[in-house]
């Protein structure tokens, strides 16, 4: 009987501890494509691919793919640069005596992975941009 409470114990501690670990943003690194409309076609947001499978990809795309491709990636960076700016706004509400904290490193380390993200995502944008402009695409609203 003892045994069993431990165990049981033992079981819900594991899966407490485990929850934070297994919630990572990893889920935010891609995402689905459209399979309605001009976005038909269209590849997927992903900052893991490597630019050479994205050039490969892209020289294959339609013209209208790639606009759609091009304009979710604009998305998704737009979207992180305000997270970023957001990670920047509470770097600077943390006081001096803290800055040192485990509060900040976390803050910096969260800011560098987006930065990071950000970069990622920006080199493979411009691989869609740059083919949909050799193929003579229309480029409005895909400037930052």
């Amino acid at each position: 009987m003892r045994f069993e409470h431990r165990y049981i114990l033992s079981c819900l501690l594991v899966l407490l501890l485990s929850i934070p670990l297994g919630c990572s943003k990893k889920g935010d690194e891609t995402t689905p494509a459209s399979t309605t409309g001009a976005g038909a076609g269209a590849a997927s947001v992903d900052t893991q691919k490597p630019i050479s499978e994205v050039q490969a990809q892209a020289d294959t795309m339609s013209v209208d793919s790639l606009r759609a491709t091009a304009l979710k990636y604009k998305e998704a960076i737009l979207a992180r640069q305000a997270e970023i700016q957001k990670l920047a706004e509470k770097m600077k509400e943390i006081p001096i005596a803290d800055a040192l904290g485990q509060e900040a490193k976390q803050l910096k380390t969260d800011l560098q992975n987006l930065e990071t993200s950000v970069k990622a995502l920006k080199d493979r944008f411009q691989v869609y941009y740059d083919t949909l402009k050799k193929k003579g695409g229309d480029l409005s609203g895909l400037t930052f």
